[in-house]
């Protein structure tokens, strides 16, 4: 009798444990749409070429696994779109990828340097009022840059890859009995000649909130600046600015 009893008092403690960790466990799947204008420009040395962009709205999409494992970070995964094309016509010569495009050539120009994040983060604050994040993450830039001559028919193409370590931070305060909150998110480095910096901030509405699901609504501004230096024998210093709205969801 002892036994069954101390069985069944061990099974209901595993239970309850269970449902406890399945409750606190949280998957978020996210998606950004994101207006951006750019400006700036590249080259394969630092003397860079500034080149016309045109407004372009890009994309993003995330997933976060939280659980409440000690010492075992969280994982957020996120796919970023930075595409943008434009019109240049240059005042002087320029050489990229060894093709020079001379002074007065009108220029489609043409950038990928989409990216996926794996970032590692701890919840150092975690209540109803106020959330803090702050971990490391690992960008993996991989594009290309293309210039092409319109009259000429020159056509080059610059592809580069690289992983990009960065420190990520995220921030939400709750704005009581409204269902808002205001939110912050950033992820940054400088490192040999190279920097990084990748900022948002906006505010946040809870659509849906319950047991099952929990779905919010954003708003907020975008900003990002590619610095690189010598990434694949490439030089960027390229903005990235503009409005976004996304949602996500919680499981």
């Amino acid at each position: 009798m002892k036994k069954t009893a101390l069985v069944l008092s061990l099974s209901g403690m595993l239970f309850t444990s269970v449902a406890q960790a399945d409750t606190i466990l949280g998957l978020y799947l996210g998606a950004d749409g994101w207006n951006s204008a750019t400006t700036g420009g590249f080259a394969n040395s630092k003397e860079l070429q500034n080149f016309e962009f045109a407004d372009k709205t890009q994309t993003s999409f995330y997933a976060a696994l939280e659980h409440p494992i000690p010492l075992i970070p969280n994982i957020r995964i996120q796919r970023n779109q930075l595409e943008t094309s434009g019109n240049t016509l240059l005042t002087s010569d320029f050489t990229f990828n060894n093709t020079t495009f001379t002074a007065n050539s009108a220029l489609i120009n043409q950038v990928d340097l989409s990216s996926t994040d794996y970032v590692l983060y701890y919840e150092i604050l975690d209540n109803s009022l106020v959330s803090l994040d702050l971990g490391v993450s690992a960008r993996h830039l991989k594009g290309e840059l293309t210039v092409a001559d319109t009259v000429s028919g020159l056509n080059v193409t610059h592809k580069a890859s690289e992983y990009i370590p960065m420190v990520y931070s995220a921030a939400q305060v709750g704005l009581p009995f409204t269902g808002l909150d205001l939110f912050a998110q950033g992820s940054y480095v400088s490192l040999d000649g190279s920097s990084l910096y990748d900022v948002q901030a906006g505010i946040g509405y809870a659509l849906l909130d319950n047991l099952a699901i929990d779905m919010r609504v954003k708003v907020g501004y975008r900003a990002m600046n590619l610095q690189l230096d010598d990434i694949d024998n490439l030089h960027t210093n390229l903005d990235f600015k503009g409005v976004f709205a996304g949602v996500e969801i919680h499981f």
